[in-house]
């Protein structure tokens, strides 16, 4: 199921392809539970607003992206987040010592950042009101958060999780969050 292994530094970026669902016990014979970042930024209008010279910065190619970067604001400044923006599935439950691998297969860069309790990310526009979590203060200028950030196409590895319940959510994107429970 899993191709090629990159290693890059010690992080181990797996390429491969993930299926989602919206609740799995992710456990598999290799011991990996996989997990999907997705978006749909649309790259015309977040790299003119982003990107550096009207490139860089949203790489989706999926077909029908059309999140623009002002619908992405204001639907989350009204509480109703794109729903094309998520975690997948939207729980987890694995053994410990399984490895949870969480790709980003959007177009822009997320953070899957564990939380003591969701809230606001580090980008107040998109928070809807709700503070910004101890967590994600500082955004990637906070070293913790920086580990934790997904660039369109790698994939993060997350190791050591101890038994019982923890809470993931993108820093960037709030509302994607994710809750695995060890067991």
């Amino acid at each position: 199921m899993f191709g090629n292994r990159v290693w890059v530094g010690v992080v181990s970026i797996v390429v491969a392809a993930f299926g989602c669902n919206s609740s799995s016990t992710a456990n598999d014979s290799s011991g990996i539970a996989q997990v999907v970042a997705l978006d749909e930024c649309d790259p015309t209008t977040f790299n003119a607003a982003l990107g550096e010279g009207g490139t860089g910065f949203c790489h989706n190619v999926a077909l029908g992206a059309t999140t623009t970067l002002a619908d992405l604001f204001a639907k989350a400044a009204a509480g109703t987040p794109d729903p094309n923006w998520d975690f997948e599935p939207d729980d987890v439950t694995i053994d410990q010592n399984t490895v949870l691998a969480v790709a980003d297969q959007g177009g822009e860069p997320h953070t899957f950042t564990e939380v003591a309790s969701y809230g606001g990310g580090f980008i107040e526009g998109l928070n809807h009101g709700q503070a910004t979590v101890p967590e994600c203060m500082g955004g990637f200028a906070n070293l913790a958060v920086a580990r934790t950030r997904i660039t369109q196409g790698s994939t993060l590895n997350v190791t050591g999780l101890a038994r019982g319940s923890h809470h993931f959510q993108c820093c960037i994107h709030p509302w994607m969050h994710l809750d695995v429970e060890v067991k």
